[in-house]
């Protein structure tokens, strides 16, 4: 039994479909939760827009995904990267990672060789969301502190 009280969900949230927290409080604070999942890519955010920007993005992920799943080793393929911004040009795919989850933050951890690949603090994390089209769908927003823009980071997973 927990030592820790967490206020129920439908307090946390007004329209929260569950009665019960998932996670023991201890588990999100001495531990981290893992779950499995796809990193389909980041994109700028241009105008924050709070989870409508969510949902945008996860959007345009899944029909770039659609896209380039018709493309497979078409010319289209090859002249589109050909545009690509320098700094993803260079970007390492990794199809499946694990967010590690705690009450600091989130990293994303390659699930081959379990290397960091990224962190982001709770504090520069402003909206997650599902996208409504697509349950497996998710993602959330981050503000980089070198440059103070914001990217949206989008992530596919096959548990609902």
């Amino acid at each position: 039994e927990s030592k820790l009280t967490l206020r129920p969900p439908s307090l946390a949230a007004p329209y929260a479909p569950v009665q019960n927290w998932q996670h023991q409080p201890e588990k999100l604070i001495f531990e981290s939760c893992g779950y499995e999942a796809n990193y389909l890519g980041s994109m700028l955010i241009k105008d924050l827009r709070g989870t409508e920007s969510t949902q945008d993005a996860c959007a345009k992920m899944r029909v770039w995904g659609q896209w380039l799943g018709r493309c497979v080793n078409s010319q289209a393929v090859t002249r589109m990267f050909l545009f690509l911004k320098k700094s993803t040009e260079h970007m390492k795919k990794i199809p499946t990672i694990i967010l590690s989850i705690t009450y600091k933050g989130v990293k994303f951890i390659d699930a081959s060789n379990k290397n960091v690949i990224a962190e982001h603090e709770i504090r520069n994390i402003s909206c997650a969301a599902q996208d409504p089209e697509d349950l497996c769908t998710f993602a959330y927003i981050t503000k980089d502190l070198q440059t103070s823009h914001h990217y949206c980071h989008v992530f596919s997973t096959v548990d609902v």
